[in-house]
Formats: C-alpha cells, sequence, structure tokens
C-alpha cells in the first residue's frame, strides 16, 4: 500500500528548528528566485523596440511577448502553490527553476514572434513554481511571527527591486549584445540558484495537502486570458465588434463561473473566504493597482524616448535609473517601518509618492510635443529633468508600496493560510503587470511617434489614479 505525501509528513517526526543564520540563508536563496521572476517581468520591456525591429513585428505583437509570460504566471501562481504543498515545495521550485531556465534558452534561440510568445508562456510556467512556493518556504522556516515580518519585508523589497531593475539591466544589456542578451542572461543565475537550492532549502509540505482544482484553474485561465485578450487586441478588432463581445461574455461568464465552482468546493483553489477580511481585499486591489501604474509607467515612457526621441535601449534604460535609484532606497525602509509600527505608514508614502509622479507626467504630456530626436522646445533636453523627477517619484512610490501591502495581506494569518494568501497577492500583482502592459499599448498602438505624448495622457491619468487608490488600502491596513 502506498503512502501519500501527506500521510508521511504527518507521520514522519518534525524536523528540528533552523539556526537563525540558516533561516535568513533560505530567505537569500528565496529573493534570488524572487528577483529572476520580478527582472523578467520588466527587463524585456525596454528591448521591445529592438525585438521587433530584429524580427519584423508591429506594437501589438510585442505586447504578447510581455503578456504571454505574466498571464501564464498570473493564472498558475496558486495552482503551483498548491502542487508544492502536496509534493514538496523544494522539489517543485527546483522544478520551476529548470522549466524556467530552459524557456530562458528558447527565448534567446526564438526565430520568430510566435516561437518568442510560446517560449514566454513557458518561462511563465516556470516562474509561476517560484514565486508562491519560496514564499511558502521562507514563512515555514520562520516560525516567529515577528521575524516572519521582517522577512516578508525583505521579500517584498526584493521583488520590488528587481521590477525597477529590470529596464536599467536590460538597456545595458541590449545596447551592449542585443535584445537576445535578455534571456541568456538567466541561465547563469539559474544554475546558482539551482545549485544553493540542493545546498541550503530544506523540504517541507503542508501537513495535509490539498486536491487539485482542475476546473477552478481552468475557469480562473479563462477569465484572466480573455480579459487581456480583449485589452490587447481591442484597438484592432474594435471594441463594439463581435469578436469583442464574445471576448468580454467570455471573461464575466469565466469569473462567474470560477466564483460559483470555488464556494462549491470543500478544497477551493482560491479561498475566497479571505475576501471578506477588509485588509485583504483592498491589498489584493492595491497590488494590482501598483503594478498597472508600473507597467504602464515603463512601457509608454520606453515607447515614447525610443520611438519619439530616437533614444537608444540603453538611453532609455537609463532614463528609468531614477526610479530604480528611488526603489532601492524606499525598499528596504519600507520593510523596516513595517516591523516597526504597520503597514500605514508606508502605504501613505506609497500613495502620495504615486500620485505625484503621476500628476507629474500628466502636466508634461500636455506641455510636451514629441519630436524625433528630441528637436525643438520641451520636447529637448530642457524636458528631462521634469521625466527623471517624476520617474523617481514612481519610484519611490513602488519602494515603498510592497512590503506593507504584502504584510497588509498575510498579516494576522496563519502559516497555512499565508501561503495562500501570499500567492493570491502574487497573481494580483502580475494581473497588474499584464493589465498595464495591454492599457499602454493599447494607447499608443499605431500612434505616430509626435503623437506618443498626446497618446499617452489617458496612461497617466490611469498611474495618478493608482496613486490615489493606495489611500484606501492605507485606511484598510489602518482598522485592521
Amino acid at each position: 500500500m502506498t503512502t501519500s505525501p501527506a500521510t508521511a509528513t504527518a507521520a514522519a517526526p518534525a524536523p528540528p528548528p533552523l539556526s537563525a543564520r540558516r533561516r535568513w540563508t533560505v530567505l537569500a536563496v528565496c529573493a534570488l528566485s524572487l528577483f529572476l521572476v520580478g527582472l523578467d517581468t520588466t527587463i524585456v520591456n525596454v528591448g521591445l523596440p529592438a525585438i521587433g525591429h530584429g524580427l519584423g513585428v508591429g506594437t501589438r505583437d510585442l505586447e504578447w511577448i510581455v503578456d504571454a509570460y505574466t498571464v501564464v504566471l498570473a493564472s498558475l501562481l496558486i495552482s503551483a502553490g498548491a502542487l508544492a504543498d502536496r509534493f514538496g515545495r523544494r522539489r517543485v521550485f527546483q522544478c520551476g527553476l529548470v522549466v524556467f531556465g530552459l524557456a530562458s534558452l528558447v527565448c534567446a534561440l526564438a526565430p520568430s514572434a510566435g516561437a518568442l510568445v510560446a517560449a514566454r508562456a513557458l518561462q511563465g510556467v516556470g516562474a509561476s513554481m517560484l514565486s508562491p512556493v519560496a514564499l511558502a518556504i521562507v514563512v515555514n522556516a520562520m516560525p516567529d511571527p515577528r521575524e516572519r515580518a521582517r522577512a516578508i519585508g525583505v521579500w517584498a523589497s526584493v521583488f520590488g527591486l528587481s521590477m525597477a531593475a529590470g529596464p536599467v539591466t536590460g538597456g545595458a544589456l541590449v545596447a551592449a549584445l542585443g535584445w537576445r542578451s535578455v534571456f541568456w542572461v538567466n541561465v547563469p543565475v539559474v544554475l546558482a540558484a539551482v545549485l544553493l537550492s540542493v545546498r541550503f532549502l530544506p523540504e517541507s509540505r503542508a501537513p495535509r495537502a490539498r486536491r487539485p482544482d482542475l476546473p477552478g484553474q481552468l475557469l480562473l485561465t479563462v477569465a484572466v486570458c480573455a480579459t487581456v485578450a480583449v485589452l490587447i487586441e481591442g484597438p484592432r478588432i474594435g471594441w463594439g465588434s463581435p469578436w469583442a463581445l464574445a471576448g468580454y461574455a467570455a471573461a464575466a461568464a469565466a469569473t462567474a463561473g470560477f466564483v460559483l465552482a470555488e464556494r462549491g468546493r470543500a478544497e477551493p483553489l482560491m479561498d475566497l473566504g479571505l475576501f471578506r477580511r477588509p485588509a485583504f481585499s483592498t491589498a489584493v486591489l492595491g497590488a494590482v493597482a501598483v503594478f498597472v501604474a508600473l507597467t504602464v509607467t515603463l512601457l509608454l515612457t520606453t515607447f515614447q524616448l525610443q520611438h519619439a526621441r530616437g533614444w537608444t535601449p540603453l538611453a532609455a534604460g537609463l532614463a528609468s535609473l531614477p526610479m530604480a535609484l528611488g526603489a532601492t532606497v524606499c525598499a528596504p525602509l519600507s520593510g523596516v517601518l513595517v516591523g516597526r509600527g504597520g503597514p500605514r505608514r508606508p502605504l501613505l508614502l506609497a500613495a502620495w509618492f504615486t500620485t505625484a509622479g503621476g500628476a507629474l507626467l500628466l502636466v508634461r504630456a500636455f506641455l510636451v510635443d514629441d519630436a524625433p530626436h528630441g528637436a525643438g522646445g520641451l520636447s529637448g533636453a530642457a524636458d528631462l529633468p521634469g521625466l527623471l523627477l517624476a520617474l523617481l517619484l514612481l519610484g519611490v512610490g513602488f519602494g515603498f508600496a510592497n512590503a506593507p501591502i504584502t504584510n497588509t495581506a498575510v498579516g494576522g494569518l496563519p502559516a497555512d493560510r499565508a501561503g495562500v494568501a501570499g500567492a493570491i497577492t502574487s497573481t494580483a500583482r502580475q494581473l497588474g503587470s499584464a493589465l498595464g502592459i495591454a492599457i499602454a499599448g493599447g494607447l499608443v498602438a499605431g500612434a505616430a511617434p509626435a503623437g506618443l505624448a498626446a497618446a499617452s495622457r489617458t496612461g497617466w491619468v490611469v498611474v495618478t489614479l493608482c496613486g490615489l487608490f493606495l489611500l484606501l488600502v492605507a485606511r484598510a491596513a489602518r482598522r485592521r
């Protein structure tokens, strides 16, 4: 008779607690994988014009190159966490690293846009086994609530840093080695992470693994993919066309079916009961808002600088350096503030800085007329300080946002539910990235270089509203 992993785990004696040095080493190894996942969400953005030129594709195909990764990642995050609970977190984590590394190789060698989109989707499959699984490993390794809160702060900070560092890293790689290098760079990092995981990560499983929820997984995937597909293809097919109406219907039906299916299951894919906690539900929506703002900013800025101004990928990547600097300085500070006084203060800082950055970019969009190579008026060097200041403000806001949002979502929950809550928050982040890419791409698709500033105005309104929404998240965190 075969013993299930869950039974074997329950019958086995509890492993001895890890030393403090080993616990923080576990966090470092898991954070390395998280950095890789976040980096690949944004590192491609600055290389999109070069990819389009190299493969001969337009803006809409470029959107799919980015969103194939984020949509698959968002759809599979929670299922990957359930698989890890059943079969072993370290085992699934290592499997995800291998899949991610192999997919990166295929991306680097892709001969066409279709092959690159498929390989990016496979990357998303591998990445889905990294983020929530690594968070579960960290939570399991740190039973003390205060230490776990500090670790979650570091965890969220690393993800924020990786997202902000992506454009700078991507710009340097594209300029020096070509666009394929943004995928080659993953290979040595994956190899190092695999070796470190073998040496340092403990194996763990849930005391009682959940059953697979295939209907819920299928409905969630359809809902996410249909929503993003309509946003990307809407400008081309027409928002009132039969295909668009079919997309609306598919997204609505899949979402309703998912909610009904999850309510009727004893062990659902997504614990909808968590959404009855106002702090949790607003934190999830806050995660979506933060990453919509980030990706809209990165994509619109990339297209404006490279297509309208004629900047090189390296120059465009360096222009985002203030954003990376703001996130680098403020993300660790945010983790410290959360550990000392809770999430409300850093959330308020995130809200005001994000709002200010979005508002400044909106004002610029009304004052600046783009011209090729930055010729004339405020479209030249005179406008650069305003752009850099706006990106710095957004970087500061982004740096302050991640740690308190994650803490608000998982704070006060037992370890078994914290893993699920963390997976839902990670899903919200990736969904926000996918929506941001679709929104920004829809705004600039078909726009002439000289009209990109005007086409971007709606995007900057969206960024500003995302910052204001974080004020509601801060209020919910205070009530908690």
